[in-house]
């Protein structure tokens, strides 16, 4: 069963262009990546908006998919899909008290990532890309799912930036050996789960900040050096996909593993959904987001954090 590549590493390195900086709102974002001048990754662009991953699948087997994020919301935080089959442009909100138009409005979901995967029958067959302009058809339904950078900005604002966007990198993602609930044709898949490392005495306040964070997955699942034999990771400096973790001087993590300085802390992650997708054996064209490469939304952390 075909599964996720991971993007070359020229495609996931944050770059620091000073252009971005003008990128202040999900909509600018957007614009730019629709003008095909964003070809980057997301974190930390147009702090506090939200992002989203991006799964674009046939009309039949929507069903199934939705009932997925609904059996395993942490990994699969369903917040919006197309308003009706084949529409690009609209969308329908699963989050209370944002209609779809304030989740999403003036946008091309086929153009407004700034690069996307595509797959046939569940085999790669183009990634990267910058539009999924020919692959559309009127038989696709777009689906949004939680992305974990969306707190990333409160984490910074509290003095804890994620390390990745401090470094300039994209976040580490991993495989791991617990198990979706199965929904329909999606059986056998398992959580995909994202990384940052923060000091054990930062720990409980990281978990509380992220806490409020439902919709974009929430606290962590798990965290401590223990938590790789958990949740079946063999290798920390050994991602599935995004760039293995470096320590804050710039070293390979796995040199300090059982450090209290350096302790790894794993968050459900919306790549769950696309392998589920690849290992489900889809027939069709399928397409996503790159890894890293998010769809930024109009409504802001404020609108979904609960208390």
């Amino acid at each position: 069963m075909a599964t996720i590549a991971p993007l070359p590493t020229s495609l996931v390195y944050l770059p620091s262009d000073p252009e971005q900086a003008g990128l202040s709102t999900g909509r600018d974002v957007r614009l730019s990546a629709r003008e095909n001048v964003l070809k980057d990754p997301t974190p930390g662009l147009a702090p506090t908006y939200l992002q989203a991953n991006l799964l674009v699948l046939p009309s039949r087997y929507a069903d199934d998919f939705r009932l997925l994020c609904a059996r395993n919301p942490v990994p699969c935080p369903l917040i919006a899909e197309s308003a009706s089959v084949g529409e690009h442009s609209s969308v329908k909100s699963y989050l209370g008290g944002l209609l779809g138009p304030q989740l999403l409005s003036n946008c091309d979901i086929r153009r407004d990532a700034p690069r996307y995967n595509v797959y046939h029958d569940s085999a790669l067959v183009k990634r990267g890309c910058l539009d999924i302009m020919e692959e559309w058809t009127d038989d696709h339904v777009a689906f949004l799912v939680g992305c974990s950078f969306s707190f990333e900005t409160a984490l910074l604002e509290a003095g804890l930036p994620s390390r990745h966007t401090v470094l300039g990198r994209n976040v580490p993602m991993y495989r791991t050996a617990i198990p979706l609930c199965p929904a329909g044709v999606f059986t056998g898949a398992t959580y995909v789960v994202s990384m940052r490392p923060y000091k054990a005495a930062d720990v409980e306040r990281v978990r509380e900040i992220t806490r409020g964070y439902n919709a974009t997955h929430g606290e962590p699942i798990a965290w401590g050096w223990d938590a790789l034999l958990r949740l079946g990771i063999r290798d920390i400096d050994a991602p599935e996909w995004g760039d293995r973790p470096l320590t804050e001087d710039g070293r390979p993590l796995g040199d300090v593993v059982g450090s209290d300085k350096e302790v790894p802390m794993f968050w459900g992650c919306g790549v769950t959904p696309q392998e589920a997708v690849m290992r489900a054996g889809i027939k069709g064209k399928v397409m996503a987001h790159a890894p890293g490469h998010m769809l930024l939304l109009d409504c802001t952390d404020s609108d979904i954090t609960s208390t």
